[in-house]
């Protein structure tokens, strides 16, 4: 998850090999605009997959009755992420040079593009170039977003569960970040004292998940000037109808809703950028410095219903299940639980 939460900052590709980066900041909200063509498949993966993995049954717990489980979501990014139209007239200041003009984004494979910087200055011009980097989808499986956690679930009374999930905290020299969620689980078998013998349940969930990353970019080559990083926030919804037929050793569970999450990824701190100055004839005049603060700011929405099936096989208090969810992302959960009462 580590490596791939990193290519979220995908300005790192290209400040680990050039200055030319430095250019595409300068360009405002041309270079919004194109990191969030390349970066929207993973933002909204990330967004879907953290609204899976909440449940394995609609049965709610007896009262202080609790499970642990262990979960991992896989988002699978659809044909349709893996690439982006790059539009001329979307654009103030990029303009292709060469290449596909259809571009792969992180989740797609290996980029051709090269793009075309020319930023008017006075009588002259900003100019540069820069190929576009490569996809990361044929490097993970399922070309899937994925997100682990833990998760925990305790019963309190009127047949509600409440949930936990985490991650733990990550606080290192370059990266600090933490997750965590709240669930709620009511089951409305008891408003239906008639069928209270049969193996059904049925019961409303609600969930969120919020999420904050932030990298130290001090350490990277090429990037002068100070206090730099970037941040990352993800909030994200579900509610659902869930139902499942619990049986003794195995339970087939599934429910429909609807999930929704904002997300932002933000590029902080000032950049002393350097770059030439050419004349409208493309001569080289002069080489000079310039310092922005706060370049990039990013937002993204992913919101849609949803459908889940799954399997879940108890052997006493240990549970192993997996379900599959329809959705934009259609997402793949799987875990184990240990779960009493």
């Amino acid at each position: 998850m580590k490596k791939l939460t990193l290519i979220l900052i995908f300005l790192l590709s290209f400040s680990a090999k050039s200055q030319e980066l430095e250019l595409l900041l300068l360009a405002n909200d041309d270079a919004n605009l194109l990191m969030k063509n390349y970066m929207s498949p993973v933002m909204d993966g990330m967004l879907y997959s953290l609204n899976n993995g909440w449940y394995h049954t609609a049965k709610t717990h007896k009262k202080l009755g609790f499970d642990i489980t262990i979960n991992v979501n896989a988002a699978i990014a659809p044909n349709s992420s893996k690439t982006f139209q790059f539009n001329s007239s979307d654009y103030q200041y990029l303009s292709i040079e060469s290449g596909d003009s259809k571009i792969q984004t992180v989740m797609g494979s290996n980029n051709s593009s090269v793009i075309a910087v020319r930023i008017p200055d006075a009588n002259n011009y900003k100019v540069t170039q820069f190929t576009m980097p490569d996809g990361i989808g044929g490097d993970i499986p399922l070309n899937a977003v994925p997100s682990p956690m833990i998760q925990a679930s305790i019963g309190i009374p009127f047949d509600t569960d409440i949930s936990i999930r985490y991650l733990p905290k990550i606080n290192t020299d370059d990266v600090e970040g933490n997750l965590i969620g709240v669930g709620i689980k009511h089951n409305l078998m008891q408003y239906f004292s008639a069928l209270d013998k049969l193996p059904l349940n049925v019961a409303v969930f609600g969930g969120y998940t919020t999420m904050n990353t932030t990298y130290n970019l001090a350490n990277i080559d090429g990037l002068a000037g100070s206090n730099q990083e970037a941040t990352f926030k993800l909030n994200a919804f579900t509610i659902q109808t869930l139902a499942s037929l619990d049986f003794p050793f195995i339970t087939i569970y599934g429910g429909i809703g609807y999930d929704k999450g904002t997300s932002t990824l933000k590029l902080n701190g000032t950049y002393t950028l350097d770059y030439e100055i050419k004349d409208s004839n493309d001569n080289e005049i002069d080489t000079v410095s310039e310092t922005i603060k706060n370049p990039i700011n990013m937002n993204f929405n992913a919101n849609g219903p949803r459908g889940t099936l799954g399997l879940r096989i108890g052997l006493g208090f240990f549970k192993i299940y997996g379900d599959y969810t329809i959705k934009e992302y259609n997402t793949v959960s799987a875990g184990i639980a240990f779960s009493f009462r």
